[in-house]
Formats: structure tokens, C-alpha cells, sequence
């Protein structure tokens, strides 16, 4: 039987501290009631003694030390999924934002992937088709890679992630073929740029849509990666689907985790960034690929902002240490009316099985 706690120790941001707590784990979720009636969810991030720190994903504006009533469940994130998902527009953790009601859901998947283990996985040989002619004649899309798009704030990285998701297809091949488009701290005008964009190309039946706004939570924005992953993972690898996933923007991701880093009182590094957000970016990146003995792939396109246009900045960075090359959109080029403003003398490719 699970076990509620009455009030809280400490409200920090995004993060609350439950004392006297027993057989709390790592990852767990947590319900709150707040004054008796506002349900939220959060996540147990850290764990010391009878003590636990947990990330409240709506944010803890309403609750205070007393309001606060905390169950914990016994279980990490999960998300519901069929293959009904197809379609379907939900928020930055999972939950369905489209007015058309829930999942049937066939089975339940921990949110927390692991990274393809390298044994298994197969080599990558087969394309996918863009229609961009600077990406698909020059850093070819391959199935299983991950090739990210460097952008900078006021280039239409957004424009182009569109038009991706309108073009992307297997080529020749009669292959089921779907996108999980998740986007992370956008403002509601480009949110809403992407939904209807979809949805007048007629391509929405195909597209798992995320949507993490500016005035969400910031905490949820480190769930949204993850959640899309899991759904993809789920339609490539249990339904023999080819999936490409846009992850937009990586940028408020790690900054997301900069700031419930700072919270939790870790101490930062390069740019004021946690120490460890090249493994969280590598998590990420590593959970595309194609799995020996499975027709099924996930390809990974993520877009992230440089900020000030540097590329030797944290983010780019490491980025480029985990993924097959980068495609880099150019502010002389976007000045001068070249759509899209790819700069060809910065396209890097690397080994796809490396």
C-alpha cells in the first residue's frame, strides 16, 4: 500500500524535498495534491538517507509547506503506447493536448531509455529522402544516424524542420515509414507555425507531435526528449516502423538542465552547465540506430541554437563528439535570401558506424 506524506520540507524553483521518506528510488514519480484538489506530477532526482529531492514537472507556483499531500507511486515515468499514438499531438510529458482523449494504450514503457547497446546494433546502409538538396546530396540522411542541423537564433531552423517533416520519405521503398516531431521551449506562435503546417500538408496522420512551450514548466523539458525516444523506439523496434525523430530545440534542454542544476545547488562547469551534460546529450543521441535482427530504425535530426553564433560553445560542442557530422545554417548566407542557408564549407560527416 502506498504510503502519503503530509507537507513538505523545502520549496527551491522546480524542486521540493520530502523528509521522512522510506523506499523512495531514483527516477520515481510522485503525485501531489495540492489544497486537496490540484493534482501534479513529479520526479525524484535525488536521494540522501530518509531525504528525497523531486522535480515538479507544473511547476510548484501553488504549493507550499502544508497545502501539500505527496504519494509515491512505486514506479519511473512511464507512457502509454499503440499504435493508435500516430496522429496524435501531445505536451511536453506525454500527455494528449488534441482533444481527441487518451491512449488505448497496448503496453506502458519506462521513459528512461538506455542507449543501444553496440553488439546489437546492425549497419547502417539505406537512406532516408529528405528533399533538401544540400542534405541529401551532400550529408545524406542515413537510417539509424544521428545528423544534427546547427542553427542560430533568427535563422529558420523552424521553417526547415517543417519542410523535413513534409518531404522526409523512404524513397522508392514501400517500408512504414512515421516522424516524432518534439519540440522543446517554443514560443506558442511557432507551436502553433508546426501545427498547422502539418496538418494542411496532410501529413499529421504520420507524425507524432510533442509540444513543450515557453510557459511550460522548465522541468518538463527534460522529460520531452526522452518521452518522443521511447515512442519512436516503440513504433521501430515492436512495430517494424522507420522512424525519423526532429528533436528542436537541444539548446533550451541543456539549459533547462542548467537551471535545475543551479537549483539543486550542483556545482557547474564549462558555461555554467552540470558536469554531466555531455552523457545526457549522449543518452539522447545514442538511443537511434538499428537493431540486428529487427525491421525497424530510428534517426535522430536534432536542431539546436549556437548561442551568439559560436560553435565552440558547450551545446555544439559536445554534440558534435556524439553525432555522424552537422549540417551548419549560415547568418551571411540567410542574409543574402539563400534558402536554406546551409554552409556547405562547414558540413562535416563522419563514419556512419563509428
Amino acid at each position: 500500500m502506498a504510503i502519503e506524506y503530509l507537507g513538505l520540507s523545502e520549496v527551491n524553483g522546480p524542486l521540493v524535498v520530502l523528509e521522512g521518506v522510506k523506499n523512495a528510488s531514483y527516477e520515481e514519480i510522485v503525485e501531489f495534491t495540492v489544497d486537496g484538489n490540484e493534482k501534479k506530477l513529479g520526479r525524484i532526482v535525488a536521494v540522501y538517507e530518509d531525504k528525497a529531492v523531486i522535480q515538479v514537472f507544473e511547476g510548484t507556483s501553488s504549493m507550499s509547506l502544508t497545502n501539500t499531500h505527496t504519494r509515491l507511486t512505486g514506479h519511473p515515468m512511464e507512457i502509454g503506447l499503440s499504435e493508435e499514438i500516430l496522429g496524435r499531438t501531445f505536451d511536453g510529458i506525454g500527455k494528449p493536448i488534441d482533444r481527441m482523449g487518451p491512449i488505448d494504450a497496448e503496453v506502458r514503457r519506462n521513459v528512461n531509455g538506455l542507449p543501444l547497446n553496440p553488439v546489437t546494433r546492425k549497419y547502417p546502409r539505406n537512406y532516408i529522402h529528405t528533399g533538401i538538396s544540400a542534405i541529401d546530396g551532400l550529408t545524406t540522411l542515413i537510417r539509424g544516424q544521428k545528423l544534427p542541423i546547427f542553427s542560430g537564433n533568427g535563422l529558420p531552423h523552424d521553417q526547415l524542420a517543417a519542410q523535413i517533416v513534409q518531404q522526409a520519405s523512404l524513397g522508392d521503398s514501400d517500408e512504414k515509414f512515421a516522424i516524432v516531431f518534439a519540440a522543446m521551449g517554443v514560443k506558442y506562435d511557432v507551436a502553433e507555425f508546426f501545427r498547422r503546417t502539418f496538418e494542411e500538408s496532410g501529413v499529421s496522420d504520420h507524425v507524432v507531435m510533442f509540444l513543450n512551450l515557453a510557459n511550460d514548466p522548465v522541468v518538463e523539458r527534460l522529460i520531452t526528449p526522452k518521452v518522443a525516444l521511447t515512442v519512436a523506439e516503440y513504433l521501430a523496434f515492436e512495430k517494424h516502423m522507420h522512424i525519423l525523430v526532429i528533436l528542436t530545440d537541444m539548446t533550451s534542454f541543456a539549459e533547462a538542465m542548467r537551471e535545475v542544476s543551479s537549483s539543486k545547488g550542483e556545482i557547474p562547469s564549462r558555461k555554467g552547465y552540470p558536469g554531466y551534460l555531455y552523457s545526457e546529450l549522449a543518452t539522447i543521441y545514442e538511443r537511434a540506430g538499428i537493431v540486428e535482427g529487427i525491421d525497424g530504425s530510428v534517426t535522430q535530426i536534432p536542431i539546436l541554437t549556437m548561442p551568439n553564433d559560436d560553435i565552440t560553445h558547450p551545446i555544439p560542442d559536445l554534440t558534435g563528439y556524439i553525432t555522424e557530422g552537422q549540417i551548419v545554417l549560415d547568418r551571411a548566407l540567410h542574409g543574402q535570401g539563400v534558402y536554406p542557408p546551409v554552409n556547405v564549407c562547414l558540413l562535416y560527416t563522419s563514419d556512419a558506424a563509428d
